[in-house]
């Protein structure tokens, strides 16, 4: 079985160089992103793929449900090393429909690692709870429990010191919430973009 993989990876490797031969000197030499992506682990979404770049031109971090969680310390260090060492012009926080650590979130009834993970979103789901009753359809209810806990998730990046104190010395830095399909493979932006402190301050005010 692994050693598919390995044949795989050179059909892959050859094809990449056949239709583009510059393609691994361009990576080799390329590690200045302007996007990084905040996402879900989940491998129907490839990062760069769904938008069409390099690996090169994007930063990515992925975890279970794209949480922001202010405690991460994995989260942060790789925030900070995308916000002041790459020093990447925006943040992508990207979420998608049908997504299994949402649903988990608010069906589970265990007391797995996993349901800790996921208290962020069990607490969106609290807040909007009145919403979320007012909509009918299962799947529809779930779809938007799914976009809020993105534009929550980007609230939580725009709080982080990290980004104040980079709005604060004017460094070009906008942070987004995305929703991905994996039904489609379109994004939706859900509105909540945000460059600076009144931005945030908007935004938060929705």
């Amino acid at each position: 079985m692994l050693d598919q993989l390995i044949e795989n990876n050179r059909h892959w490797a050859h094809q990449k160089t056949e239709i583009d031969p510059e393609f691994f000197k361009r990576l080799v030499a390329q590690q200045s992103p302007e996007y990084f992506w905040i996402g879900c682990a989940d491998s129907r979404v490839p990062a760069n793929e769904i938008v069409n770049l390099d690996p090169g031109e994007m930063f990515v971090h992925r975890n279970i449900a794209n949480l922001t969680p202010p405690q991460d310390a994995n989260y942060l260090s790789v925030l900070q090393f995308a916000v002041q060492v790459l020093k990447v012009k925006h943040i992508l926080v990207v979420g998608h429909y049908g997504c299994g650590g949402v649903r988990a979130a608010i069906e589970s009834q265990g007391d797995a690692l996993i349901d800790h993970w996921l208290t962020p979103i069990r607490e969106v789901a609290h807040n909007h709870q009145h919403e979320l009753a007012g909509i009918d359809d299962d799947t529809q209810r779930f779809d938007r429990l799914c976009e809020l806990n993105v534009i929550a998730q980007a609230r939580n990046v725009a709080l982080t010191p990290i980004v104040q104190n980079a709005w604060r010395e004017g460094q070009p830095l906008t942070i987004h919430g995305w929703v991905y399909s994996i039904a489609n493979g379109l994004v939706t932006d859900q509105g909540v973009s945000m460059a600076n402190f009144e931005d945030r301050q908007r935004v938060f005010d929705i």
